[in-house]
């Protein structure tokens, strides 16, 4: 099961045929695997990881460092639920360390970026502190190196 989701994880492209192939399993039950993998919740979507500095679109990427004051009896999990339903947050992470959440945004300008923290996410009842950091260039995402050939990952690294 981990291999089938490593590959996946890797290219949400490969078609059941190949997966099958790749395990040595039957195409029917690669099928089977990944619908009840589905239906648990375990595989929550597919996506394809843009280059957008290769678009015309312009967008800027920050990382938030969030500190919280955490609820009586619910801890950090009321305050995840106001910030994550917010659309311009791409991801939100509960951290160890000096501050408590990591919120990923993207926008079209700094100056957006910017607005949503201030009459958005610093207002919210109990955040107590934030700081914003603006992302300058994307090298690795999601284990995809940018500007770097994509390297097939049935190749074997020895011959």
């Amino acid at each position: 099961m981990e291999k089938l989701l490593k590959l996946l994880e890797n290219d949400a492209t490969l078609t059941p045929k190949e997966l099958a192939l790749m395990l040595s399993k039957e195409e029917g039950d690669i099928k089977d695997m990944i619908r009840r993998l589905e239906k648990d919740g375990v595989i929550l979507g597919y996506q394809a990881i843009i280059d957008w500095d290769k678009t015309e679109k312009e967008t800027v990427t920050a990382l938030i460092e969030v500190k919280v004051m955490p609820q009586r009896d619910d801890g950090f999990d009321k305050i995840a639920e106001k910030i994550q339903n917010y659309p311009e947050i791409k991801g939100l992470y509960l951290m160890s360390g000096g501050f408590d959440f990591t919120v990923l945004i993207e926008g079209r300008t700094m100056k957006e970026v910017a607005y949503f923290v201030a009459r958005k996410l610093a207002p919210i009842e109990f955040v107590t502190a934030t700081a914003t950091h603006f992302v300058l260039k994307t090298y690795k995402y999601n284990g995809v190196i940018y500007n770097s050939p994509k390297k097939d990952l049935r190749e074997s690294d020895s011959i």
